[in-house]
């Protein structure tokens, strides 16, 4: 049975009082809906494939990471509703709780829905999503172009099949130029930092503040 509210998943999963992550009280915004990809290095490294729309950023865990080859497919899990105001959350998620691990905004920017610029059929983001076939254009400070989320069945046998989707680079002039981004593209899209610095910082403001000292 799905949440009677857009963020109600996210805020079950998650005791504020000892997350540094945000509760969601940002507007949504009004020019281009917001992108960003965060590398989320908790049980097992992946990266959260995020897209506004709706007034919550719809999310998928993408256990490789991004290609940019249009003939490789990653499997993206659709995961819970986050609040708008994650886009921007850069920290780490202290153990015990729900994520525990560092998190970096990896890239960000906004993008463009493709299937509503179609001449022929015109569909918002809410029709592709219940199609089961999304086409955006990104604009992000690592990948630019087109990217295709395509619900599948079966993959790996078991479980929610509805969560199982492919994050597939679209052929463009784009495609291909930024070979393997996760590793040539290693560090925060926001601050520069890597996720070692990112822990280490965090790291540092938590003993700061049970000595009652101002982070650096």
């Amino acid at each position: 049975m799905p949440p009677n509210e857009p963020l109600e998943t996210y805020h079950e999963k998650r005791q504020f009082q000892r997350t540094p992550e945000p509760y969601g009280e940002k507007e949504p915004t009004k020019d281009r809906p917001i992108y960003v990809i965060q590398k989320h290095d908790a049980s097992h490294l992946h990266y959260d494939f995020r897209l506004e729309w709706g007034g919550v950023l719809k999310s998928w865990a993408v256990p490789k990471g991004p290609s940019t080859t249009p003939r490789t497919m990653r499997l993206a899990m659709l995961t819970e509703d986050h609040p708008i105001d994650y886009a921007n959350f850069e920290g780490a998620i202290p153990e015990g709780n729900y994520g525990a691990g560092t998190v970096m905004v990896w890239d960000i920017g906004t993008y463009r829905n493709l299937r509503a610029e179609k001449q022929d059929h015109h569909e918002s983001m809410e029709q592709s999503f219940n199609e089961g076939k999304i086409e955006v254009w990104l604009e992000g400070k690592k990948l630019k172009g087109g990217y295709a989320l395509i619900r599948t069945k079966g993959m790996g046998g078991g479980g929610d099949d509805t969560r199982k989707w492919l994050l597939v680079k679209m052929k463009d002039e784009y495609a291909g130029k930024l070979a393997d981004p996760e590793k040539t593209e290693p560090d925060s899209a926001l601050t520069g930092r890597s996720l070692e610095q990112i822990n280490r910082d965090a790291e540092e403001a938590a003993h700061a503040s049970v000595a009652g000292k101002p982070a650096r």
